[in-house]
């Protein structure tokens, strides 16, 4: 049976409760058919997260990592690009602020995701939830970890990340159906077909 890991992260700066942890641990309650379903929340502690997801995806070695966060942003996105810098707006939850520095040193500028978020997004989409990509995780602790991941991601691990926005613009509800769907999508589905969305959100 497939092994998913899904992370999601715990409350930071302006945001009292995170909405990817309730998501997670409200799809984890939920149980689901066809996959073994691993969670974590990670700490918003660059000194943490960013080796607590290398272990996890080198120790599980599962079939799918999705992480996910919160972003100030109107639909619920897919990332398709983690790059290789922490450039910290705000300190993280132990008062630590990295500006300008690399996630991994020597590591690559970039890594892609490996998810097929065209494919997850449509059918985020098809389920009734608002869903579209984002070229950009920012620079913050969803960055490092998506970098991360896909960084240590043993042969065959498939990694990626999607932000939820806030509570008051996707439900807890809507946004556990858009996980669950995104990772059975994710299972399902090889690769992406050769189709245009590449607009910035």
């Amino acid at each position: 049976m497939p092994l998913v890991l899904l992370t999601a992260f715990g409350p930071f700066g302006g945001f009292p409760a995170n909405p990817s942890e309730a998501a997670v641990r409200a799809l984890s309650e939920r149980g689901r058919g066809g996959f073994r379903l691993v969670t974590e929340v990670l700490p918003v502690d660059f000194a943490r997260c960013v080796p607590r997801i290398s272990s996890l995806v080198r120790e599980l070695h599962p079939d799918v990592v999705l992480s996910t966060g919160v972003a100030d942003r109107q639909l619920l996105t897919l990332e398709r690009v983690a790059i290789n810098l922490i450039d910290a707006r705000i300190p993280d939850n132990a008062g630590v602020q990295p500006v300008d520095v690399p996630v991994v040193p020597g590591g690559p500028v970039a890594h892609l995701t490996t998810l097929p978020v065209k494919t997850m997004a449509a059918a985020i989409r098809g389920a009734g939830v608002p869903c579209g990509l984002s070229l950009s995780a920012g620079s913050y602790a969803c960055n490092a970890v998506m970098y991360a991941a896909l960084h240590d991601a043993p042969a065959g691990t498939r990694a990626g990340f999607a932000h939820l926005p806030p509570v008051d613009r996707l439900t807890l509800d809507d946004a556990v159906t858009a996980l669950e769907v995104a990772l059975i999508t994710a299972l399902a589905t090889a690769a992406d077909p050769a189709m245009p969305e590449g607009a910035l959100s």
